[in-house]
């Protein structure tokens, strides 16, 4: 049994056909179906049901697949750190979705023009699929929103940042320079998707307060969020630094916490047994430097009254 075993078997577990693995591997078919075959024979034991030409992993083939999956991520490490130096420098960079709208992609234009000869590859999605692509080395470093819960990856927090309700200038709200906890029960809000760090501090406000609120759009980009609360008069808590542009054209009005519970860190985050090359450490000193909290607190404006 070798580490290509089981490279081809997670590829059968993961398409659930033998030739698409082969043709996710660029091998050909026989050599996926032995693989299989040879590893049913190694652990006597049967992997794969084959069904009206369908294949259905089994319950030996399920433990198998837990136990390969680390391993083989593991291998992939080592390789790459033991490689580091002599290959053609790459950094493959994610970002939560709240990054990729606002300062992701001045970060990387940054690192581009301090590592010009680096290949560069940027991801964006929420908090719970980019911690699964460090921890599956589908990406080296991310810089995200969300809590962190895997004990593999160190995340550092390195940029302040402040959620804000926001409403459009003609919701009841935008009359009032502050608002009370308790005014939010029974409104309508736009959610982020699970999984978005952002929902996730907004519902642990939501249980702390007793509230109930009514969930009338859930999306998952700045732009939809936008529309629901400017056209369909919701609620939203949002990433301070997403408004500016509606803030200056006076479309939106927002409030701050009081108690300051919605003010959170953007993480720099990577696999603990990640090799930190100098171009990844060059982005996590870039990432520091934009830790521009004075100029959100010059955007802020009502306040929200959490007393």
């Amino acid at each position: 049994m070798t580490i290509r075993h089981l490279k081809i078997f997670i590829a059968v577990a993961d398409t659930g056909k033998m030739s698409a693995a082969a043709e996710k591997l660029y091998i050909t078919q026989p050599s996926v179906s032995q693989a299989v075959r040879e590893l049913e024979e190694h652990y006597q034991t049967l992997l794969f049901e084959r069904l009206s030409k369908k294949l259905f992993i089994t319950e030996a083939g399920k433990r198998l697949y837990s136990y390969a999956r680390p391993v083989v991520a593991q291998f992939d490490l080592i390789e790459e750190n033991m490689v580091q130096e002599s290959r053609i420098q790459r950094l493959r960079i994610g970002g939560t979705i709240t990054l990729g709208s606002s300062i992701l992609s001045y970060m990387v234009r940054d690192l581009k023009n301090a590592c010009p000869d680096l290949e560069l590859y940027s991801y964006v999605n929420n908090t719970r699929i980019i911690e699964q692509k460090l921890l599956n080395t589908d990406l080296d470093v991310a810089v995200v929103e969300g809590q962190i819960k895997s004990p593999d990856l160190i995340s550092i927090p390195m940029i302040r940042d402040i959620l804000v309700l926001a409403c459009s200038t003609d919701h009841p709200f935008a009359r009032k320079s502050s608002v009370a906890v308790t005014e939010l029960n029974d409104q309508c809000f736009v959610m982020r998707e699970a999984g978005s760090g952002t929902r996730e501090l907004f519902e642990s406000f939501i249980r702390r307060h007793r509230l109930h609120i009514r969930t009338a759009f859930e999306e998952t980009t700045p732009d939809a969020i936008l529309n629901a609360v400017k056209i369909n008069g919701c609620l939203a808590v949002i990433s301070l630094r997403l408004l500016e542009r509606d803030l200056r054209d006076k479309k939106v009005c927002v409030f701050t916490s009081s108690s300051h519970e919605w003010n959170r860190q953007f993480s720099f985050v990577y696999h603990k047994d990640k090799f930190l090359s100098p171009p990844i450490l060059k982005f996590q000193e870039i990432v520091k430097s934009y830790d521009n909290i004075d100029y959100l607190h010059s955007l802020t404006g009502g306040v929200l009254l959490d007393g």
